[in-house]
């Protein structure tokens, strides 16, 4: 299979130059004409692909080198773009930044590389002019496998500051595709963990991205762009299916229930039977809503792979679980932030433990750690986990190398995962009796939990590295 899609890089000498305003932008304005614009984004970011799906119309997806593999990338890219006009990636950081200690892994470079796409440039050029010359010229010569074949100048001053900028950067031979001045509208606010998602401002975000795609549409040569993107060499090999990769995953064994320290069990409530759904398959609920707004694609579509039926509902509305619900995923988001509505739900929260209390498989990620939890900063949560939750003043960042400790419904211990923390929050105690993964760095600890159907952790993954991860997990629901 030849992938020939048009495609363009998004990059950035550095975070803040202005990556997402444009990519967002150029990927409103083409879709605008028409196109079928698929968006993509380097790295393990969850909020920038909300605004790619906003702007597109297509759901945003990640390409991470460091949690997939350097394999997948093409892969994956190729599963996103099928039937597209163009995919337009952004970037994460710096273009040549990527894991710490790794060398070029997971950076945007070696993104654009694997997916032979130019790409372009933007250049915060608020504090400079003949200097923009000398960066650029840099960024372009560094790595000779990297094609810098544009540059959109960012935050430009005056049509006075935009001329020097361009007769500088003629100097170069790297082209100006676009020239953007400051612009207050399309700003986006923030708070201790980077954008504020697009589902808790939907309105204002669908503005915001309409102001990105005018602001592009005035500055930037979009013909020019296009025929860059239609310049991008063909690659080779087919697209990921998640069909194919569950079918061709090792039979799950099934997990023994950890014997690790529990929370109390609520008060005795008979037992309610959960039906099963038609043609065999199980209800796997996956929290969603403003609260719960982390997650990868892949993962709905791997479950739906292996014979579950996903249904997503919303623990800041929704009293009850989904019917027939049989396993239960929670993802990342702003729990913490959310706090107060999310307490006040208790039947929703007496829902979720007693589901956890019978046994069902629930897997559970940074926020769903926290919603488990005895309570978060003193406001009660579903008291599944032994563990209080606390906001700090410590961001936790990085990529970890990580190994099941214990025998859970997502692994078998001993099966090594990639991840990433992302939080500012702490629980006490970090691990439980049966912890959920051993990190390698950049310390070695145990972290997490695994408690009966429990599997709850700081860590995200993403379960493409490892498919039979859903396997196993919709497994456990068809015995649980």
């Amino acid at each position: 299979m030849v992938i020939s899609v048009p495609r363009l890089v998004i990059a950035a000498p550095s975070s803040g130059s202005g990556k997402t305003t444009v990519a967002t932008g150029l990927m409103a304005a083409f879709a605008s004409r028409g196109l079928a614009v698929s968006p993509h984004k380097v790295g393990p970011d969850y909020i920038d692909p909300g605004y790619h799906a906003l702007a597109t119309g297509r759901v945003g997806r990640n390409l991470d080198a460091y949690l997939c593999g350097t394999e997948l990338i093409a892969p994956l890219f190729a599963h996103g773009a099928r039937g597209c006009d163009l995919a337009v990636v952004e970037g994460v950081m710096g273009l040549y930044d990527g894991a710490a200690g790794e060398g070029e892994l997971a950076s945007t470079a070696q993104v654009a590389k694997l997916l032979r796409a130019p790409v372009v440039l933007v250049v915060d050029a608020s504090s400079q002019s003949r200097s923009v010359a000398a960066l650029v010229h840099g960024f372009a010569s560094w790595d000779p496998e990297v094609r810098v074949s544009g540059v959109i100048l960012n935050k430009v001053g005056s049509s006075r500051h935009e001329e020097m900028l361009r007769k500088a950067l003629d100097e170069s031979g790297v082209p100006v595709l676009g020239c953007l001045r400051r612009a207050a509208q399309v700003d986006t606010p923030a708070r201790h963990l980077g954008l504020v998602p697009v589902a808790e401002r939907r309105s204002d975000a669908v503005d915001a991205v309409g102001a990105m795609a005018e602001q592009v549409r005035r500055g930037c040569d979009l013909d020019a762009l296009y025929a860059l993107a239609r310049g991008a060499g063909e690659l080779s090999g087919a697209a990921w299916d998640a069909a194919e990769v569950v079918a061709s995953s090792p039979p799950p064994p099934l997990p023994v229930p950890s014997l690790g320290a529990a929370a109390p069990r609520p008060p005795h409530r008979p037992e309610r039977p959960r039906p099963q759904t038609p043609d065999g398959l199980r209800v796997v609920a996956v929290a969603g809503g403003a609260a719960f707004t982390f997650s990868y694609a892949e993962h709905a579509e791997l479950l739906t792979a292996a014979g579950a039926e996903v249904v997503t509902f919303d623990p800041l509305r929704d009293e009850q679980l989904p019917d027939g619900t049989h396993g239960l995923v929670i993802g990342g988001g702003f729990p913490e932030v959310y706090a107060p509505e999310l307490s006040a739900n208790e039947p929703l929260r007496k829902a979720v433990a007693e589901l956890a209390f019978g046994g069902a498989p629930v897997a559970a990620e940074c926020a769903g750690l926290l919603y488990l939890s005895r309570d978060i900063d003193g406001q009660p949560m579903c008291g599944v986990l032994d563990v209080s939750a606390r906001m700090s003043e410590r961001l936790t960042l990085g990529y970890r190398d990580a190994v099941a400790v214990s025998d859970s419904a997502l692994a078998v211990a001993g099966t090594r995962m990639r991840g990433h923390e992302f939080h500012r929050t702490v629980v006490e105690p970090g691990a439980g009796a049966a912890p959920a993964w051993g990190v390698r760095a950049p310390e070695r600890r145990v972290e997490g939990f695994v408690q009966q159907g429990v599997h709850a952790s700081y860590l995200h993954t993403h379960w493409a590295s490892q498919p039979g991860v859903a396997r196993r997990f919709v497994e456990r629901c068809r015995t649980s």
